[in-house]
């Protein structure tokens, strides 16, 4: 306990282990609707384009966090309507929009006259070096994150649960889907200091990986994997404090190790739902499971207000995040 107050006592200390906690909360947050929508891997794409952001603020003389924003956040617009519109053929232009970045990036910093110290400072993460006015910046840019990925939950969750229904039932998708591709990019940039641009993927997809071997609800995955990855985020520099190690890695690495600590948990949670479910879930149910939801007062029927998705021989209603079905008095949630 000593050894963890001793760090309280530096200045840049303070600042790490701040941007640590924000960095943990907002990369799950978007994580969680990404990997709900099987791109998974957006992140780390968004990371190499983020880099030419970078190399321009550094060119330029201006903040390359703010820069790095302003890049990533078209180049992750340009990534959703490839990815709505090209089709297969997006693919390969997604993978030239990748290498492109990443090519970009290094070469203009080449020019900028930065040395490789610096390049691999937002590769791979500098937490310790963290300065007041970067504070502020991943502050405010992590509580935008957090406060759409909370605030536009139901429409969020109906986009990435069934992007056909949502948008058969009048839920604008395309816009939804432009958000959480710039959300993602909004949260690559916040994560570039902590774990680095070719690592920040990592810690949004491993804590919700994590937490999905524990959980079924898309509430509880999603807060879960927040807290898994405040947890991993303040662990990895705390342990690269004292065993004098590149934060970012650590960070990813206690994460993983998380992850493989609660398989065994998750593969026996897994069998105990099939001892309780014998039968497979209907095709396209996403969640596997029905239970019966948290008690609520709000009576769900046509014009309620909530959003009304048609499943199979009924209707659910998106509340509160995740699916409703009125079922014998109650409601099931899936």
């Amino acid at each position: 306990m000593g050894g963890l107050l001793d760090l309280l006592d530096y200045d840049f200390m303070r600042r790490a282990l701040l941007a640590a906690f924000l960095t943990g909360l907002a990369a799950p947050s978007i994580g969680t609707y990404l990997v709900q929508r099987r791109l998974a891997l957006l992140g780390d794409g968004i990371g190499h384009i983020a880099l030419t952001g970078v190399a321009l603020g550094l060119l330029t003389g201006r903040a390359p966090l703010v820069t790095a924003v302003l890049v990533a956040a078209a180049g992750a617009v340009v990534i959703e309507l490839l990815r709505a519109y090209a089709g297969t053929s997006g693919d390969v232009a997604l993978a030239l929009l990748f290498y492109g970045g990443i090519a970009g990036g290094v070469l203009i910093i080449g020019l900028a006259g930065k040395s490789a110290a610096t390049l691999n400072s937002y590769l791979f993460g500098a937490i310790t070096t963290v300065s007041d006015d970067d504070l502020r910046v991943v502050a405010v840019l992590a509580l935008v994150v957090l406060v759409l990925a909370v605030g536009l939950w139901p429409q969020l969750f109906a986009v990435c649960q069934d992007e056909e229904h949502a948008r058969v039932s009048g839920v604008p998708s395309r816009v939804y889907g432009l958000l959480i591709a710039m959300l993602a990019a909004v949260t690559v940039t916040v994560s570039m200091r902590t774990v680095g641009l070719l690592l920040v993927s990592a810690l949004m997809v491993v804590p919700v990986a994590t937490a999905q071997q524990l959980t079924r609800s898309f509430r509880t995955t999603f807060v879960l994997a927040m807290g898994l990855g405040v947890l991993a985020s303040l662990a990895g520099v705390v342990t690269s404090f004292h065993a004098d190690t590149a934060p970012g890695p650590t960070i990813v690495l206690i994460a993983l190790a998380g992850f493989v600590a609660t398989a065994p948990a998750g593969t026996t949670l897994a069998w105990w739902r099939r001892r309780r479910l014998p039968f497979e879930p209907a095709a396209g149910d996403a969640e596997h499971s029905h239970e019966p939801s948290e008690p609520h007062l709000h009576e769900h029927r046509p014009g309620c207000g909530h959003l009304a998705v048609g499943h199979g021989d009924h209707v659910d209603y998106l509340h509160d995040g995740h699916r409703h079905a009125p079922h014998s008095g109650h409601y099931d949630e899936h």
